[in-house]
């Protein structure tokens, strides 16, 4: 069964938050869409409007309650006497505050049993009140495994574990499930990452985005975008595949592609050579400075002997 609210707000955490409030959830137990996004007035004081945000929440069905029988009748039995009033002995309290813990201990019991069937019977659960639930804490060794890649089978254990307090039915009971303090870890994490993009779509005039999270991830991206200025936030995809862009707030602003050739030797533009303004090969000028020939008879002369005079000794 699905639960719904829509609100509004300055913008969208503040929307998504007053929504939360209608259906009495923290807003890390509920998705959320975005219907409308907010702007900001002209000059400050026309035009505008606020962010419009729907939560919904998946409750199990109740399951239905018998039809009470009729109580017989009887004759009216005397008042009885007025009877002092006690205070609560501090048992009692301990009771009661062991019964506000029980779906936290049946989410438990169910957690020890999936990680003994994971390979991990020596595994503990350690079970902590937390506002309007409680937070449970996996403890043993070799127990990194169960995180998953980005915190998906982390999710998932969560995901079922919640499933099992709630079966019972009444008030919402909240649960978070962490190993070796994965959550803050990862939340300063996606916050870096926020801005970091969020930065970079300013610079650049450009969208981006970012891989498939689910909400609660989302909302800690959308909230770090939201710090920087000139920058926005959206979901985009279905299901599995919803995933977040960054871009600037005036939308995406295409750069021209710079020419990196121009300037460079041999595309015209730098120094390079250029046969047709230099004016072809150049001519070599006269030779000088010659090494004068040896002497005797010139090769070229037909009259002339191919050898010298040789005049033997005597």
């Amino acid at each position: 069964m699905i639960r719904e609210a829509i609100a509004t707000g300055d913008n969208v955490d503040a929307a998504f938050a007053n929504a939360c409030a209608q259906l009495g959830v923290e807003t890390v137990d509920a998705e959320f869409e975005i219907l409308e996004m907010p702007q900001k007035k002209t000059l400050g004081l026309f035009g505008g409007r606020p962010a419009k945000v729907r939560a919904y929440i998946e409750v199990p069905d109740p399951a239905q309650a018998p039809a009470p029988k009729p109580a017989p009748v009887s004759a009216p039995k005397p008042a009885p006497a007025p009877v002092a009033k006690v205070a609560p002995q501090p048992a009692a309290e301990a009771s009661s505050e062991k019964n506000s813990m029980a779906p936290a201990e049946n989410a438990a019991s169910y957690l020890k049993r999936v990680l003994a069937g994971m390979g991990l019977p020596d595994a503990t659960v350690e079970v902590k009140p937390a506002d309007s639930g409680a937070s449970l804490t996996l403890n043993g060794g070799d127990i990194g495994f169960v995180i998953g890649h980005r915190g998906e089978t982390l999710d998932a254990l969560q995901y079922l574990a919640s499933l099992v307090a709630n079966h019972s039915g009444g008030s919402y009971f909240r649960l978070t499930l962490d190993v070796g303090n994965y959550r803050e870890k990862r939340r300063e994490t996606l916050e870096a990452l926020g801005r970091k993009m969020a930065y970079r779509a300013v610079k650049s005039g450009r969208n981006s985005s970012l891989e498939p999270m689910n909400p609660y991830e989302r909302r800690i991206i959308h909230t770090a975008v939201q710090e920087v200025e000139g920058a926005k936030s959206w979901s985009e995809g279905e299901d599995q595949a919803r995933h977040v862009v960054i871009g600037p707030e005036g939308g995406e602003r295409y750069q021209p592609r710079r020419d990196n050739r121009r300037g460079k030797p041999g595309y015209g533009g730098g120094r390079g050579f250029d046969r047709d303004r230099r004016g072809g090969r150049p001519q070599r000028g006269p030779q000088q400075n010659q090494a004068p020939r040896s002497g005797g008879p010139k090769a070229d002369d037909p009259s002339a002997p191919i050898y010298g005079k040789i005049e033997a000794k005597k």
